[in-house]
């Protein structure tokens, strides 16, 4: 018979695995990869459905023997058959801004998950404001879930959205995803990030993915957080990651429309997040021609990452005259010419 379980936590080259049934007295084990997923390649992510092989139930240990083939995969998080994302926001502290949300909204559309919005602090609002963004955020094509983690309120709401379905929860830092987890699921304990009183952006609490049960049932993957998701889409797709404009997309003249100054678009200009699209458009553009110009990108230069997330790009020495010689190699050297005066003296 065989035992198959799900991957819920991923350290070094260990796997914690909840298998889909007690067996022996054990609901998890702690497993390796088998050396022939190894050699193929196989990687083993926070929710693949494994299959373990020779379990060790006294010292409550196994091995990862092979993958079900994935439903879904998710690299950034690195997340393996979810359902869907659900991006939350806070209303207030800090106060939330259209552009920032988009940008997630549409890295979420860019992915084969159902993105659902929730949007904290509610308490914070007065009630017509939050009408206001709901109207405004069904135009958008999107039915907002409002809730207050820190006042309880709409839990109960979300937990049914939540029941029975993977769900990776995205967002920006200082938003309360960290809090809202707790709530769902008392018994774990995150580390809960303050807002910083300058930036109004919160500190990076989560430092990797892990999938927690939730009481009535499903998995929830929590995802470290970043505050601005790369856009890494093909120009002619980027509208179809917007709803309010995939309804109109049949009415264009041309095929290859990008919806800018061509004639006869129908998608063009009456909607509220058409700016958007214009700037989206215009970086998913110039990425693109940046990536022609550097045909060679990977063996001339190389990407780094400042200490603010911004990705840059520097030249990447080739020739070994400019590389400096290692410690060993200079102390090898000289020991060579110790030798060679020694045998001159001899």
């Amino acid at each position: 018979m065989k035992i198959v379980g799900t991957v819920v936590a991923v350290q070094a080259n260990f796997y914690r695995v909840r298998l889909d049934r007690v067996w022996e007295g054990h609901q998890f084990l702690l497993c390796t990869r088998r050396s022939r997923l190894k050699k193929i390649g196989q990687k083993v992510m926070v929710g693949d459905r494994t299959i373990v092989e020779e379990p060790n139930w006294q010292e409550g240990q196994g091995a990862i023997g092979a993958i079900v083939p994935r439903t879904t995969c998710l690299e950034r998080p690195p997340v393996a058959n979810a359902e869907q994302i659900l991006l939350l926001f806070a209303l207030e502290e800090p106060t939330l801004d259209p552009w920032q949300l988009s940008r997630f909204l549409i890295q979420a559309e860019s992915t084969s998950l159902t993105p659902r919005l929730c949007l904290n602090k509610r308490d914070l609002i007065d009630k017509e404001r939050q009408q206001e963004w709901a109207v405004r955020l069904q135009k958008w094509g999107y039915d907002p879930i409002f809730i207050s983690v820190a006042q309880e309120e709409g839990l109960e709401d979300l937990e049914g959205v939540l029941a029975d379905r993977t769900t990776v929860v995205a967002g920006p830092s200082g938003v309360g995803k960290s809090s809202l987890i707790g709530k769902l699921i008392p018994e774990v304990k995150l580390r809960v990030g303050e807002v910083s009183g300058k930036l109004q952006r919160g500190r990076h609490t989560t430092r990797h993915v892990e999938l927690f049960e939730l009481p009535r049932g499903g998995l929830l993957a929590d995802s470290p957080g970043f505050n601005k998701p790369d856009l890494v889409c093909d120009a002619q797709e980027l509208v179809q990651y917007f709803p309010e404009a995939r309804s109109r997309e049949n009415g264009c003249q041309f095929r290859d429309c990008l919806h800018r100054d061509e004639p006869n678009c129908s998608i063009r200009g009456d909607w509220e997040r058409y700016e958007h699209y214009l700037l989206f458009l215009g970086e998913t553009l110039a990425r693109v021609e940046m990536l022609q110009q550097r045909p060679d990108e990977e063996t001339t230069v190389k990407l780094k990452i400042a200490g603010s997330g911004k990705r840059e790009y520097e030249p990447r020495l080739e020739s070994k005259k400019y590389r400096r010689e290692s410690r060993r190699l200079r102390h090898q050297t000289l020991q060579d010419l110790v030798e060679e005066a020694e045998e001159e003296e001899d």
